[in-house]
Parts: C-alpha cells; structure tokens; sequence
C-alpha cells in the first residue's frame, strides 16, 4: 500500500506532493517525491524534521510517528465515532487504512495524507474522499450537504476563475430536482491532476456520497464521497512526475 504526503504552502495555499509512504511486508519505507522539489524552487518548502534529508529513503519496522500521531487514538471516548465517519467497520485497526481514509488532518501544521488510487475486483479504480472546502461554502450549501444521501450522484466542474487556484475541481448536486444545483466543496487539489488527464481522453469518475455526518463530527468529516472509474481506465493514476521518489542524482542542492 502506498499513501502520500501533501504540504499546503501557508501564503498561497497551493498543495505540493511532497512524500510517500510504502508499506510491505511488515516495513515502513518514506521517501520524498519530485513535488518536493518543486515545493522547495516555488513555495521554500523545508525537508520535515522527522525526516531531514531529502535525498534519503528512510525505513522502519513501525510506523512512522509523523503518520501514526494523525490517527485518532483508541481509548478517545469519540474512537467508535471517528470510525464511523470515515465508514470504516469498527473491527477496522490497521492505523494505514484508517488514515489512507481520514487525510491524517491536524490543526497544527499544513500536512495531509491521501492514498494511491488501486482497483477493485472488478477492475475499476475506487478511492474514498473527504470534500474540501466545506467551510468556505455559504449556508445554503452547508444545508444541502445535511440532506444529502448516501449513494447520490455528485457532479464535478472546473472553476477556472478560482482566486485561490485556476486548477480547482467544484463538487455539485446532480439536479435530480428542478433548481436544485448547490456547489458542496471541492474534490482534494491532489486528484485534480489526473482528473484533467482523464478529462482529455473522455473519461470522467463517477462520484457519489458515501456517508454524510452531522454535529458534533467536526467540518472536515462532514461529507465522504467515493469516486469510481470504469475498467477501461487505462491509465496509471498518480503517475505524475511529482508522485516519483527522488533519488539522490537528481535532487537539488
């Protein structure tokens, strides 16, 4: 299993694949990618302190701290209902999983942690989100979200004139009733890449709502979608060069 790391640059708010984390055969192994160095000549993105080197590939038996403290802890009197926003089964206590599903988000810095896509049994990709920018939205959307249902179509269009980032992916009502189109947030600026690629060659995710939480379930768990892509998606998702290790001949510096 394979999840990466994305760094929110503080003064423009652009996201940057910075790392991945490779889990097999009972080792951890991290490595930063190619968005990192990008990160670094664009937005003065500093090696993480755990890991100080970007040139090295680091390894262990355990999980790293740096992921291992973004999931909740067991004895937290809310754990059952962490799990269940994140509609995972209660058995569930892998701290992979849980985190390929919860994006590992904390208060205190500017990292989240999302999975690479894998197929299913029957070949298609399928990958759990949790929608951004729910906080942004007015009231009437945060409404909507409270009323959504799990299984409804969602619909995603590009929002060229973004301030914040021409790339960004809005996330609608399917208008399955007559004047009923609310934008509810935004699909992860990480995805958006291969969503473009996709877009190109006709092939769209078919996007739907998983689970919807209510208070006390903090703004960042509120609306858990599932995006699915048809077998005949060729293409290898999280491809791009910024998703590659960077190994010690072509890191800057």
């Amino acid at each position: 299993m394979t999840l990466f790391l994305a760094w929110q640059d503080p003064r423009l708010r652009r996201w940057f694949t910075v790392g991945r984390l490779d889990v097999a055969d009972g080792l951890y192994s991290f490595t930063y990618t190619r968005g990192a160095l990008k990160a670094r000549m664009e937005a003065s993105f500093e090696p993480l302190p755990a890991f100080p080197s970007i040139e090295r590939t680091y390894t262990s038996e355990k999980v790293f701290p740096l992921f291992s403290n973004r999931v909740l802890p067991s004895n937290r009197a809310e754990y059952d209902d962490y799990l269940k926003w994140l509609n995972i089964p209660e058995t569930e206590r892998d701290p992979i999983a849980i985190l390929a599903r919860s994006g590992g988000q904390r208060a205190t810095d500017t990292l989240e942690v999302f999975p690479m896509p894998s197929r299913n049994d029957s070949g298609c990709y399928e990958f759990h989100f949790l929608v951004h920018g729910l906080s942004h939205m007015p009231r009437e959307s945060a409404e909507r979200v409270a009323h959504l249902r799990p299984g409804e179509r969602l619909l995603a269009m590009r929002d060229v004139q973004n301030a914040k980032d021409a790339k960004a992916i809005a996330l609608r009502t399917a208008e399955t009733l007559p004047n009923d189109v609310y934008i509810v947030g935004y699909l992860p600026r990480y995805f958006c890449n291969d969503f473009f690629d996709l877009a190109e060659g006709g092939i769209y995710p078919e996007i739907s709502v998983e689970r919807v939480n209510s208070s006390p379930a903090p703004i960042q768990f509120r609306l858990l979608c599932k995006a699915i892509l048809p077998p005949e998606c060729k293409k290898n998702l999280c491809s791009h060069d910024e998703y590659q290790s960077v190994s010690a001949s072509n890191a800057l510096g």
